[in-house]
């Protein structure tokens, strides 16, 4: 995720704390030396950055501990709690009829951030409507409106139309039954002066409720400059930062944020329209530090179940909680994971098992793991109606049957009905649990690892 290395670098100055109960002026020297360098690393703004560390400086040396409270745990809560004021509250987004203008240099993402943020929208109850307004890019007309189809999203451009000033205008008339629209203009690959007067006429004449810009991850100390200029011309009300399933530094963009004084809207993580996620500080933050999100994992498997279950009528998930636990159960289980997005990300989300014990697996370890997921789907292609239904049945004969028509090994094969054993009496201790019972195992989890919406689970650090 967005400044992996800078978390995993924090995580790793944090343990050099283990086992202090009184942190001496020169552990806080060494503490903040290992972020400044970690965040200047990361493409963060020098001046944010010397503003940052001196607060945490400040505050780990004058702030008593709580009783009870490591060295470690008191610095972590610190540095937890100055990045969420460093970047900001989440940018509000009212759920209501509005116009939204993306601004941002070519290459940026704004065409599949406005894709993203229709289906969004479209999620949330209201009609969005996307009007590509580039003509300046060759492709980009095609690229939004494909995107949008994706999305199933109303779509309005017009190539053969060379003023996207007129098509703007045209636009809206065109989609005046939506309820959120938004504008895309073009990019550059600098800030020319034709660009800025371009977006200027579009915002004069579209009004825009919100104008956000939108930025690439991997953009480094230019982002600043960008920013300012961008700020200087439509005013900015929120930033969109997107691409960050790669390697991106992501500093950048948080520098862009604090130079304009705007806030972060929305996270871009993956390449498919439903890869997009509202930027909630607690939450991100708590992720960069190895502590979990459970708000976000709840959010991603209830709409990836939801959808899984839009596909299949006759497939009901609270069904697994009743009854017994079949092949098919466990494919569908697969086909939600799948849409909750890159493996690695899910794993950050769940307090425990993302920051420190992710930066001991290898850097393939989350890859392997993916190929042996559709492994098992190809093999679960291969069988019976009746194996699904009652894999304990499946004998020698039938897994080396299975075995030449997935074009997978017998040992394969194995592992998935063994994998499904292990769900299902895990799946049988969960059931009979009440809600209340159900609660206090989540509270449990947020305790161990961290849930991104408060600072209960400092102690196990």
């Amino acid at each position: 995720m967005v400044l992996d290395n800078l978390g995993s670098s924090l995580r790793g100055t944090l343990e050099t704390l283990q086992g202090k109960t009184r942190l001496s002026e020169e552990d806080v020297e060494a503490v903040v030396k290992e972020i400044q360098r970690s965040l200047l690393q990361a493409d963060v703004d020098v001046s944010l950055v010397m503003e940052l560390s001196d607060s945490i400086k400040t505050r780990a040396l004058e702030e008593e501990p709580p009783g009870g409270t490591s060295a470690r745990d008191h610095v972590l809560k610190i540095v937890y709690e100055e990045m969420v004021a460093i970047v900001g509250e989440s940018t509000e987004i009212p759920l209501e009829p509005q116009t939204i203008l993306l601004a941002g240099l070519q290459g940026s993402g704004k065409t599949t951030s406005a894709a993203k943020m229709a289906w969004w929208f479209s999620k949330k109850g209201l009609r969005p409507a996307v009007i590509q307004t580039d003509t300046f890019r060759p492709g980009a007309y095609d690229q939004a409106k494909q995107m949008c189809e994706r999305a199933e999203v109303e779509f309005y451009g017009d190539p053969d139309e060379s003023d996207p000033v007129a098509i703007a205008r045209e636009g809206l008339e065109a989609t005046e039954d939506a309820d959120v629209h938004i504008v895309d203009t073009a990019g550059r690959h600098g800030l020319e002066n034709e660009l800025i007067a371009e977006i200027e006429e579009i915002e004069d004449l579209v009004a825009p409720d919100l104008s956000l810009l939108v930025f690439d991850a991997a953009i480094g100390q230019g982002a600043k400059e960008q920013a300012r200029q961008f700020e200087e011309a439509i005013g900015i009300d929120g930033v969109v930062i997107t691409k960050l399933d790669g390697t991106a530094k992501g500093g950048g963009a948080l520098t862009a944020v604090n130079e304009t004084d705007s806030s972060i809207a929305f996270l871009g993580t993956g390449e498919t329209v439903q890869d997009i996620e509202r930027f909630e500080p607690n939450g991100f933050i708590s992720r960069l530090l190895g502590m979990g999100d459970l708000k976000q994992l709840s959010e991603r498997v209830e709409r990836a179940m939801s959808e899984t279950q839009a596909e299949d009528e006759d497939w009901d998930p609270e069904d697994i909680m009743k009854g017994s636990f079949t092949l098919k159960d466990m494919q569908k289980q697969m086909e939600a994971m799948n849409k909750m997005g890159p493996l690695d990300q899910i794993m950050d989300m769940i307090p425990g098992l993302g920051g420190g014990l992710m930066d001991q697996l290898p850097d393939d370890a989350m890859d392997v793991t993916q190929n042996r997921m559709r492994s098992f789907e190809i093999i679960m292609d291969s069988m019976t109606e009746a194996e699904m239904e009652n894999p304990r049945s499946v004998g020698a004969s039938q897994v080396r049957r299975i075995s030449r028509g997935s074009g997978r090994d017998e040992e394969t094969v194995r592992e998935l009905l063994e994998q499904h054993k292990m769900m299902e009496q895990t799946l049988k201790q969960f059931q009979g649990m009440g809600d209340g019972d159900m609660q206090r195992m989540m509270k449990k989890m947020e305790k161990q690892g961290g849930g991104g919406g408060g600072m209960g689970g400092f102690g196990p650090f």
